[in-house]
């Protein structure tokens, strides 16, 4: 073969590989948002490598549980709410809706005082008037631009989170220990661990991606044009293109809350470190990766607020949208971002009440930090009722026909719901 031909079949390839890339990766990334950050500096500081295990060992569950709701939606041809209005009680229905809207809200509001926070390591001003900056700017963004163009745009940005795997590979490591941390659970029958441990869970497999990957399928489906006279024409080749974006999404995912949990472990617990109370302690644990340079601390500080803000802009239009998608789909709404603000005003409607009621939640006196983590168990304990309506969804003969789940997604499903239900009542227990 010649190197020209080489060079083409190597370039049809790589974008044949990047073009599988969609719901899934857009998913995964907004995943790692700041309160997953917080949530995972904050169980390295704690507990050292004590959770280290979480990152592998929720891989298969939550790589299972977002293909299952990306499955419903791509065979349904509508999202979780519309799924759940046509085959069950309203009961459920607002149930399922409600819990979405208050843990997604909660969420908006800790991101938002994050953001806030984390500007306020390398900008001089009052974090009131950068919460309202943040939140004005990113409702602008998404009522008058595309979403897609916006979303890739942040990603870049988003590129700062790889300051933690750097940063766990140039610092000397005690990689046995670590090894070890990884592969052999830990457990501590205490409220601290299984708090915390709830909120890995809560950040990690979280209502809102739950709704928001249903419905990006679907968004996909209608782009494509796959969806006729209502109904989705696909096949087992486009469900085996989403479980590639879906495997890479997650993979990518866990392996930065991997990095996260192990530089808290090395750099903050190791300082003695224990307890994040405000940026600046989170910004502490990136210190290493730029140790060599002058001002360093600084650096560091800019390398870590650059993070939270990128990912805060590209997660909170995916925690709004996800409760707008719920809402919409309830009272039958125009739902998407590839509307205008005049074909879709429930929509953005919802997306602005919710952005605006999560500001106003930084007025109640709570640490912006602290918020995160309190958002993570939230979110731990609202995933349980959820999860076991996708399992039921994601099984039904009825509603999914062939596409319905098999044994194994059926066991890591049950699985998830178990564990994490195990992990929320455990926790009550202990308070």
């Amino acid at each position: 073969m010649s190197a020209k031909r080489y060079v083409q079949t190597r370039t049809r390839k790589i974008k044949k590989f990047f073009g599988l890339l969609g719901p899934g990766l857009t998913t995964g990334a907004a995943d790692d948002d700041p309160s997953g950050i917080a949530t995972y500096s904050q169980t390295g500081a704690q507990f050292g490598y004590g959770q280290l295990w979480t990152a592998l060992y929720m891989l298969p569950f939550m790589t299972a549980v977002q293909e299952a709701c990306a499955r419903i939606g791509m065979v349904t041809g509508k999202g979780l709410t519309g799924v759940i209005k046509d085959h069950y009680s309203k009961k459920i229905l607002y149930s399922a809706v409600g819990l979405v809207i208050i843990a997604n809200t909660i969420n908006i509001g800790a991101d938002i005082g994050a953001m806030a926070a984390a500007a306020q390591l390398i900008i001089p001003a009052d974090i009131i008037v950068l919460m309202l900056f943040f939140t004005v700017s990113i409702l602008l963004l998404e009522i008058f631009t595309n979403y897609r163009v916006y979303s890739t745009i942040l990603k870049w940005l988003a590129l700062s989170l790889l300051a933690y795997p750097l940063t766990a590979f140039i610092i000397d490591q005690p990689w046995k220990d670590i090894l070890k941390a990884t592969i052999v659970p830990h457990f501590e029958f205490s409220f601290s661990f299984l708090f915390i441990i709830t909120g890995v869970f809560g950040t990690t497999i979280t209502p809102y991606m739950f709704f928001w990957q249903a419905s990006q399928e679907v968004e996909e489906e209608n782009e494509k044009g796959l969806i006729r006279d209502g109904k989705p024409k696909i096949g087992w080749a486009h469900i085996h293109a989403m479980r590639k974006d879906n495997n890479i999404g997650m993979l990518i995912s866990e392996f930065t809350t991997w990095c996260i949990i192990l530089v808290g472990g090395t750099v903050l617990h190791g300082s003695h470190i224990t307890d994040i109370n405000t940026a600046a302690d989170a910004a502490k644990a990136l210190e290493p990766l730029v140790q060599s340079f002058p001002h360093s601390g600084l650096i560091s500080k800019i390398i870590f607020a650059i993070g939270i803000i990128g990912l805060g802009m590209l997660a909170i239009p995916v925690l709004s949208g996800s409760a707008s998608y719920a809402v919409s789909e309830a009272f039958d709404w125009n739902a998407s971002f590839g509307f205008t603000f005049r074909k879709a005003k429930g929509f953005y409607i919802v997306i602005i009440i919710s952005t605006l009621i999560g500001l106003c939640m930084n007025f109640i006196g709570i640490n912006p930090v602290k918020a995160l983590v309190y958002t993570a168990v939230l979110n731990g304990v609202a995933a349980v009722p959820l999860l076991f309506l996708i399992i039921r969804i994601s099984a039904s003969e009825r509603i999914m026909g062939e596409f319905k789940s098999r044994w194994l997604s059926k066991i890591l499903l049950w699985a998830t719901f178990i564990f994490m239900a195990t992990a929320s009542v455990a926790m009550l227990f202990t308070i």
